[in-house]
């Protein structure tokens, strides 16, 4: 899965890239090397194995070349690519940062059942209880938190909970969550091919149910629309900080569509499209939902969401 990078690089970074017991790699600008081991929530140096500048700057342009089929230099300094294995690789070139600045974040493909995230406490039983039947309801879901936390996760777990029989279609940034439905079509966005345009064009292909990879921009708006229209049964993600702050910024995604509609407006429609938040976070070594709200409208006269918090957080031993 590494083939691209690892003939660019010293034997020693080459094992810490292959070695199974790191989630992440990070390389400074200043050549100093970070890992992050798998089950652990802190970053560790390793010192002695940093690639030289001629050796990152090799195996950001292969990764360029073969996966955005282009340079990647002073002009084109950012690099965001994912390998065949589903691995992300992030990097960075002078002159927006003094060396290269490379980020790996490998892809470890461990999928769970509902079932099995209450037995490692990744959620209560009465979070389950109410996920399982707002599924069953074709209620809307919108799971937020930070990046790692186990976002993709849980959307993971709860796709597996649909009927086999309903038609699903899964529209990711980059492709990311496995296809094993039956009746599955995955839309992943491109160069000139938004989120958007792929939620405008999924209604033409007759969907049961519209999985969201992650919300970001003005995809909200339209998103909402869908939902709204008799598109139920949704489950998306979103980065937040609660689940209350989810809320409030699809409100603000959803401005970015330029509709001119009053935010209250738009605060009103997510008040009838979304039934329940799942907040996540990490802590520790553990990725929990340490929150569960339930939706039930928006109150214009007081600019407030109508919520019930579900108790019942798993503990975090």
């Amino acid at each position: 899965m590494f083939e691209l990078i690892l003939p660019h690089l010293p034997p020693r970074f080459q094992e810490a890239i292959l070695s199974p017991d790191y989630s992440e790699i990070c390389v400074n600008e200043n050549g100093r090397v970070f890992v992050e081991a798998v089950g652990s929530n802190a970053m560790l140096e390793l010192a002695g194995i940093a690639p030289t500048q001629a050796q990152l700057h090799h195996a950001v342009n292969a990764m360029a070349r073969t996966l955005a089929h282009r340079e990647a230099d002073e002009t084109n300094p950012i690099l965001n690519a994912r390998l065949p294995d589903g691995s992300r690789v992030a990097a960075m070139l002078p002159p927006v940062t003094e060396g290269v600045v490379v980020t790996i974040r490998k892809f470890r493909p461990n999928w769970f059942t509902l079932e099995e995230l209450v037995a490692n406490g990744t959620l209560s039983f009465v979070f389950y209880d109410h996920l399982m039947r707002a599924v069953e309801r074709r209620e809307n879901i919108l799971i937020s938190g930070p990046t790692g936390s186990g976002k993709t996760t849980l959307v993971k777990a709860l796709l597996d909970s649909i009927p086999e029989e309903e038609r699903v279609i899964l529209i990711e940034d980059t492709a990311e969550l496995p296809l094993q439905r039956p009746n599955c079509v995955r839309f992943t966005a491109r160069e000139g091919v938004s989120i958007r345009d792929l939620l405008k064009a999924s209604l033409r292909h007759r969907p049961d149910r519209i999985v969201v990879g992650e919300v970001r921009d003005g995809a909200a708006y339209d998103l909402l629309q869908a939902l709204n229209t008799g598109h139920a049964g949704s489950i998306s993600t979103l980065h937040a900080s609660s689940a209350a702050h989810a809320l409030n910024r699809l409100a603000r995604l959803a401005l970015q569509a330029d509709t001119g509609l009053p935010f209250a407006s738009i605060q009103s429609e997510i008040g009838d499209a979304i039934q329940y938040v799942a907040h996540m976070e990490r802590r520790g070594s553990r990725r929990q939902i340490i929150e569960l709200i339930r939706i039930t409208g928006f109150r214009a006269d007081s600019g407030s969401w109508q919520l019930i918090p579900i108790s019942g957080a798993p503990i975090c031993k």
